[in-house]
């Protein structure tokens, strides 16, 4: 069997002496692992950094086997945010995240867009945590935890939307909140695009996210821990803020 496809590194790692596993997101095959030989060379290996782009031509015997990639580069991205403290850790939390969250296999063609341009968004504007914020609240609702931010589960207002209920993702306002607003989450109006967007904003949606994740999306899939490098990113921009 063989087929091949474009995608973005996820991760690497060293497989016997020479060789190296790789896990690639792609559009129409979704996240694929398979052995590069060669992969810790010094011809491949610097272009088998996370993030970049590449040309994948997978083969093996059977379906159900690892296989093996023959990779071409496409786009370097890794480089162009080596300098960059917080963006290296953007690309690191959202590498991290997709390799926790989507099955082996699974097709996610219309995520797998949105990635890739938050990939190239990277390094070229300061404003991605905006893109970064929306692309968590993105993934929840492909896995099937998305939040309903269009109107107040209490009052059925559209207005004045500013909270998140924790135990059902929906949108609660100000007036629906009443005595229970503490114990509510954050909405922040970037999220419903609206409004300027503040640093406060956007580590507000994140923890909103990070809620979510942590607590409807992880026990789904073991109640393993949320990435490191997710928090990597949250520390960082907190600093910064």
């Amino acid at each position: 069997m063989d087929w091949r496809d474009e995608g973005v590194l996820i991760s690497v790692r060293r497989h016997g002496e020479n060789a190296a596993i790789l896990e690639v997101f792609t559009a129409t095959h979704g996240l694929h692992a398979g052995v590069v030989r060669g992969g810790t060379s010094r011809k491949l290996a610097p272009h088998l950094q996370p993030g970049n782009q590449l040309d994948v031509t997978w083969r093996a015997r059977l379906e159900e086997h690892i296989g093996s990639f023959t990779v071409e580069p496409l786009r370097a991205r890794a480089a162009g945010v080596m300098n960059d403290r917080l963006a290296l850790a953007g690309l690191n939390a959202i590498c991290a995240l997709i390799s926790f969250a989507f099955a082996e296999r699974e097709k996610h063609p219309g995520l797998y867009q949105r990635t890739i341009t938050l990939f190239d968004l990277l390094a070229a504007t300061e404003a991605w945590p905006l893109a970064y914020l929306r692309w968590e609240a993105a993934l929840l609702d492909e896995l099937g935890f998305g939040l309903s931010l269009s109107k107040c589960a209490v009052t059925g207002s559209r207005d004045d939307l500013i909270y998140v209920s924790p135990k059902t993702g929906r949108a609660v306002s100000r007036a629906g909140a009443g005595e229970w607003a503490d114990r509510l989450l954050p909405l922040p109006q970037c999220l419903l695009g609206q409004g300027a967007v503040m640093d406060a904003e956007i580590r507000d949606g994140l923890r909103t996210t990070g809620h979510f994740l942590a607590h409807h999306l992880a026990p789904s899939l073991g109640s393993r821990p949320l990435p490191a490098a997710r928090q990597r990113l949250i520390d960082l921009l907190a600093r910064q803020d």
